[in-house]
């Protein structure tokens, strides 16, 4: 079977982690909203996230100095508003006001919820020993929010340069062992 090489920089489309979600992070002016697509779970008890937030991002600094955030898993619909907070600086705008979104108070956490999104997970800071290394929080979920409304929700993935994949049609595979 012939083969193309691959750009290394193109790998990370190929290994995605998982839909692309808005973290929000609580700040002494405003909260914030951060697109974030370098994710994944490490563990299932207690649920632990591993996220990498690069030290140049604004969410960054929020986050060290918090130690809390909200991971909210939006769905499609709500596609150009994510590519929007990702392309725009929380430095220097309310990201909540420009994009209509709403914050609802967490349960657990200072950073809010985006009510427009399907899910919401209330996190806190549980390691920070490859911060200074590789900018990777790990999280763990403190709190859990789900709008049993939404059915199937479909979910954006981030392929690189612009490109994402909308999660499809799910499917159930059990193994026949026993």
């Amino acid at each position: 079977m012939p083969r193309k090489s691959l750009p290394l920089e193109e790998v990370y489309g190929l290994l995605e982690p998982g839909p692309v979600v808005l973290l929000t992070t609580a700040g002494s002016e405003r909260p914030n909203i951060m697109t974030m697509s370098w994710h994944t779970m490490m563990e299932f008890e207690p649920p632990l996230v591993g996220c990498v937030i690069s030290d140049r991002n604004y969410s960054f600094g929020l986050l060290d100095a918090s130690g809390e955030c909200v991971i909210n898993i939006p769905t499609v619909e709500m596609s150009e508003t994510v590519v929007g907070c990702g392309n725009t600086s929380g430095a220097d705008t309310d990201k909540f006001t420009t994009f209509h979104l709403t914050p609802v108070p967490a349960a657990l956490v200072g950073a809010p919820l985006i009510a427009e999104c399907h899910a919401n997970l209330e996190c806190r800071v549980v390691d920070r020993q490859m911060v200074a290394s590789y900018s990777l929080f790990v999280l763990e979920v403190v709190k859990a929010w789900i709008d049993p409304a939404v059915k199937h929700p479909r979910t954006l993935h981030h392929r690189g340069y612009g490109n994402f994949m909308v999660a499809g049609e799910t499917i159930k595979l059990r193994s026949k062992m026993k």
